[in-house]
């Protein structure tokens, strides 16, 4: 056996899990951490300049690719309470990220120490497992477990919480013989996939919605053969946009309260059966349950079996990894479809791809103020089906999420359920770090992107290079529209004249002076007829500087994004398109 110290064993076993990538910042009580990071040489490291930010970073590094597990690290009380955002971000989405912090010495824990807390306690809502180690010989388990724990069945988020001494106290590890522990997922067996292939094929009007879930057991291929082999149209929902290309004959549209299409819904509401894979059902998407399942039958397939029934009980529920249970839902369609005993689903197929064609939003203004609309008509233009999205919350998200096109599973990238602002930078760096070659393109609005704008310089200083759109209305425009309903106006304009930037006439910040000062390069537009210059100039300079690239686009002070209470009452503020002219972008043209 060799003797080492605890922190140089839980090194050895992050390298052996394949976890190599950390976002951190070090302190007194995690250096002999950074100690063991630095002797051993397989962890790549980049330095965020706060802590929350680190765990968004670990975030988007994690989201980027099957298999990744971001790491976050930091020192003993602040670094840990900063990361709790970042905790509940990855648990409500489902992400493993390993966080990892120094603690006072064991004997101190009780005494209030400086930056002693126990954040095992504070975390452990917000994570699969937070713990604090208290004997040097339980480290290589804890770390043993928490991936196992991250991986198994509903991924999530772990803490570790390390006291210095226990860091530094020497144990006998031997990493030739470390093996990860078997992870457990549940599989749906062929009896639970003839019966609910058997429901799909006595309905009329079927749906398959495609969650996150697809997306964490990397799916997307056996989610479209299956569609493909029952000819079932599809409805992704915001984590689970990027299973099926939205150019796709059998997307159907995303249907939800704002993040939705009009055909979206439409088509939700005309059918009569619904094949849930990997969602949770969230709020935002179903609106109102009554509305949502009134007169559907539905099957709801996941891998957390407290998840079946907790927003509504679904006629019959399997609990599966959502690949488990895709390879044997193919597996029994393919034999139907050899057999002949699939239903035709042709013209149902034909009337959700109708819809689709006559239920478009128009994109195209030439108004001055620039329009939001033409923006992400502009995104779809310069990127094209490679670009990464990143974004978090508010009407940007929104109405992105209503208007950009996403081809490919990961390619959206989101924080869904707990929307953190604050989330887009950080996260971009993350997903960025993680596969630098991609076209990453972030978008925010002006609120959002102000809130951890200093990790900026964190781009700059390690060249990770990505384009950020920030569409400024110098508002916070999601609470504003809220607040219509107690018609008022109170605390969400940012705007004020800005004493050292006339030009902005009243937008406030400057934002691309501060990014400029931050190490990166920024362009600013007033006119629709630039945003495609400028994004093509951003392709340029992030490629020959290697640093963030913010668009900044200065929009009309008010918009009102579609949105409602329920699917079926979805109020639209804009002109719909009435011609192929008003839609240049849209996947499904209207003649």
């Amino acid at each position: 056996m060799t003797r080492m110290r605890a922190v140089d064993a839980a090194v050895l076993i992050l390298e052996k899990e394949s976890a190599t990538q950390a976002f951190g910042l070090p302190g007194a009580a995690i250096n002999p951490f950074y100690s063991a990071m630095r002797a051993h040489g397989g962890i790549k490291h980049v330095l965020a300049r706060h802590v929350e930010a680190a765990s968004h970073m670990a975030e988007g590094y994690t989201r980027a690719a099957a298999g990744n597990i971001g790491v976050c690290i930091g020192t003993s009380g602040p670094a840990g309470t900063d990361m709790i955002t970042g905790l509940y971000s990855a648990s409500a989405d489902s992400i493993p990220i390993l966080c990892i912090t120094g603690q006072a010495p064991v004997a101190k824990l009780h005494k209030e120490d400086f930056q002693a807390v126990d954040i095992a306690a504070i975390a452990a809502p917000v994570s699969k497992w937070a713990v604090t180690v208290l004997e040097p010989a339980q480290v290589p388990g804890t770390f043993q477990k928490a991936f196992q724990l991250m991986r198994e069945g509903r991924p999530g988020p772990v803490l570790i919480d390390l006291p210095i001494d226990v860091q530094l106290a020497e144990i006998e590890f031997d990493i030739e013989t470390y093996q990860p522990l078997e992870v457990h997922r549940p599989a749906a067996t062929r009896a639970q996939a003839v019966k609910a292939i058997d429901m799909l094929n006595a309905a009329q009007r079927p749906l398959i919605v495609a969650g996150g879930g697809i997306v964490n057991a990397d799916a997307a291929a056996a989610l479209v053969e299956f569609a493909e082999l029952t000819g079932v149209p599809v409805v992704p929902t915001l984590m689970g946009w990027g299973t099926i290309p939205d150019d796709h004959a059998l997307h159907a549209g995303m249907v939800g309260l704002q993040t939705s299409h009009r055909y979206g819904n439409a088509t939700l509401l005309e059918s009569d059966f619904v094949l849930g894979i990997g969602n949770r059902w969230a709020n935002r998407h179903t609106g109102g349950v009554e509305t949502y399942t009134k007169d559907r039958t539905f099957v709801h397939v996941d891998i957390e079996p407290t998840q079946i029934g907790r927003v509504f009980a679904p006629d019959y529920g399997i609990t599966s990894d959502a690949g488990a249970a895709l390879r044997v839902f193919v597996e029994v369609a393919r034999e139907l479809d050899a057999a002949g005993e699939l239903p035709d689903r042709n013209v149902w197929a034909e009337q959700c791809r109708n819809r689709k064609r006559v239920g478009l939003r128009k994109t195209h203004f030439d108004d001055k103020p620039i329009k939001p609309q033409r923006v992400y008509e502009e995104m779809n233009k310069a990127f094209g089906p490679d670009a990464r999205y990143v974004s978090t919350i508010g009407l940007s998200q929104i109405q992105a999420a209503q208007l950009l096109h996403v081809y490919r599973p990961r390619h959206w990238i989101n924080a869904g359920q707990a929307g953190p602002l604050g989330w887009t930078v950080p996260a971009a760096i993350g997903v960025a770090t993680a596969d630098p070659n991609a076209t990453v393109v972030a978008l925010s609005g002006d609120y959002d992107f102000q809130f951890l704008i200093e990790e900026l310089a964190v781009g700059a200083q390690f060249n990770i290079p990505y384009i950020h759109v920030v569409v400024n209305n110098s508002y916070l425009g999601l609470i504003r529209q809220a607040q219509r309903a107690f018609d008022m106006d109170y605390y969400v304009q940012l705007a004020f004249d800005n004493i050292n930037s006339p030009e902005l006439a009243g937008y406030g910040v400057d934002h691309v002076k501060v990014a400029e000062g931050l190490g990166c390069k920024a362009i600013r537009v007033f006119d629709p007829a630039w945003i495609g210059s400028a994004l093509d100039e951003a392709k340029k300079l992030v490629t020959e500087f290697r640093v963030p690239v913010i668009v900044e686009v200065i929009l009309e002070r008010v918009t009102n994004v579609s949105m409602g209470l329920e699917i079926d009452n979805i109020v639209e503020f804009e002109e719909l398109a009435q011609s192929a002219a008003d839609v240049p972008t849209a996947t499904a043209r209207l003649d």
